[in-house]
């Protein structure tokens, strides 16, 4: 269900009631719902990453979620519209501005049939925050503390007005508290529809097989198989012949070659991803890239249009401003426009000479990741900027270099999902960055500038949304004006699947709920 607004009779400075924060439980489980009961069959996967991890500490590229919330579960959930529902939580309703109270609905336990216990929701805040490297911590501005009132009721209480945990809470996966760690988990211990019978980490293939102790109405699958196939050209001829039947982050080139197929459906939606080309923020003061104008001069070297039409497949759009236009709460503030005379020009004047940058990123980032890296190397050098391509598999040690402690990079190929569809989110992820955080380097590579972090932990707490989306669009011109990126880009959400399979409905962030997934005649 969707949200309705607050409590009429809370009387609350700051406009409370004006912003709405309650979440009350449908007839029956949010995303468990549909007619009939189970029907069968074996529904098989062919993911562009491999799945490390049956949690999201670490590991959150977009279709890993759907895998890992068949497992495991949260308090809430991000649907398709992009609006929270509740999952976990019988109710999930703001009482007052900095406390939230929670229910667990009755029934719920998890594939081993122990029950879903408060002290498990506390345990997964904690781990959250003590595993390294997480951007999922990033999103909030602080952690909320968990009191207990009842075996099945707690409040979430934070020091300042928190008015969209609802939203944020959705990414917690909750996990028994004995077995809940700091770190990836490899088990399948869950309350979700769906339990692992086999994982093999090094080879990214797991066998999920509904579980017969789920809290909800039955999965209306049996068996999920879940394969790694790095090849783009593998994942499509596999579709075609069968052996898969969903496939996601199609590219612009694959969606042409299953375009009219009779019994192959592409799905495609909006998304809520920014790609970009992110520089590194670590550089001392003496590097030209510590220089914004520096960093737009670069900027005006590299053919936008050009990408998007040569290589990207006219599938995507280029960014508008720090986070994608698609978000509650995002503004245009700018546009990344391509002229190379004017950076030649800028660069001289600036008295940049010789200079070379190296681009890192790993595979499977974005569709046609390595073209466009390429393209941006060759369009660097017609303004006489040297640049080399480091590329990194899967699994390797990338978030060592995007934490600055493996070597020394200049501008990085990488992703940014939104799966709460707020701009706050990823503005505090990516951009509300503090020395504290840097001193453990976990700020978005370096970017932090008080006076935006200020404003954009200032929005966060802010309960009237007209006044919060005044304040995320200060934050957003600012952010623009720091030139945080070469250049950036929003791709859609898509996924391709055979016609058998029915009730895939893709969110904008590029995932979806097994649950309701059937495969027909």
């Amino acid at each position: 269900m969707s949200r309705r607004s607050l409590l009429r009779g809370i009387a609350l400075a700051g406009g409370l009631a004006a912003f709405g924060g309650t979440l009350t439980a449908c007839s029956s489980p949010t995303g468990a719902g549909g007619a009939g009961g189970a029907a069968g069959g074996t529904l098989t996967l062919a993911l562009n990453r491999s799945l490390v991890s049956l949690d999201n500490k670490l590991n959150q590229f977009d279709a890993a979620v759907t895998v890992q919330r068949a497992v495991r579960q949260a308090l809430t959930r991000i649907d398709e519209k992009l609006t929270p529902q509740l999952v976990l939580a019988e109710k999930f309703e703001l009482t007052a501005p900095t406390q939230w109270t929670v229910k667990l609905r009755d029934n719920l336990a998890y594939s081993d049939g122990t029950p879903v216990k408060i002290d498990d929701v506390v345990t997964a805040l904690t781990m959250y925050q003590q595993v390294n490297g997480s951007f999922l911590a990033s999103f909030f501005p602080e952690w909320p503390k968990v009191v207990p009132v009842d075996d099945k009721t707690f409040t979430l209480e934070t020091e300042s007005p928190f008015p969209t945990l609802d939203y944020v809470m959705a990414n917690i996966l909750i996990t028994p508290a004995g077995a809940n760690q700091p770190q990836e988990l490899q088990d399948g211990v869950g309350s979700g529809p769906y339990v692992v019978t086999a994982a093999n980490r090094g080879t990214g293939e797991y066998t999920l097989k509904r579980n017969p102790k789920y809290w909800g109405i039955a999965a209306k699958i049996d068996t999920i198989e879940v394969r790694f196939m790095p090849e783009e050209s593998s994942r499509v001829v596999a579709l075609r012949s069968g052996q898969v039947d969903v496939i996601d982050s199609v590219s612009p080139d694959a969606v042409k070659q299953l375009a009219g197929l009779s019994d192959i459906k592409v799905e495609t939606v909006d998304g809520t991803r920014l790609n970009q080309l992110f520089y590194n923020f670590r550089k001392p003061r003496s590097h030209p890239l510590a220089n914004p104008q520096v960093r737009q001069a670069l900027s005006h070297a590299i053919n936008g249009p050009a990408l998007i039409d040569n290589v990207l497949g006219g599938v995507v759009t280029a960014a508008a401003g720090p986070v994608p236009l698609t978000l509650a709460g995002a503004v245009k503030t700018g546009e990344y426009v391509y002229d190379p005379t004017k950076a030649k020009q800028m660069l001289d004047s600036l008295g940049v000479k010789n200079l070379e940058v190296k681009i890192i990123w790993e595979s499977g980032e974005f569709a046609n990741d390595a073209s466009v890296m390429e393209a941006v190397a060759q369009m660097l050098g017609d303004v006489g900027v040297k640049a080399t391509l480091q590329q990194f598999e899967p699994g390797g040690d990338i978030l060592k270099w995007r934490q600055g402690r493996a070597g020394d990079w200049d501008i990085l190929g990488n992703g940014f999902p939104s799966p709460t569809g707020l701009a706050s989110t990823m503005m505090q992820g990516m951009y509300a960055g503090t020395a504290a955080k840097e001193a453990t380097r976990d700020t978005y590579h370096g970017y932090v500038y008080p006076a935006i972090t200020d404003l954009v932990v200032k929005a966060q707490s802010e309960v009237d949304r007209t006044a919060r989306d005044k304040l995320l669009a200060d934050a957003q011109k600012a952010i623009w004006d720091t030139w945080p990126c070469l250049w950036a880009f929003v791709p859609k959400a898509v996924t391709a699947r055979r016609s058998q399979v029915e009730g895939i409905a893709l969110t904008p962030a590029n995932n979806y709920d097994v649950l309701n997934v059937r495969l027909g005649a």
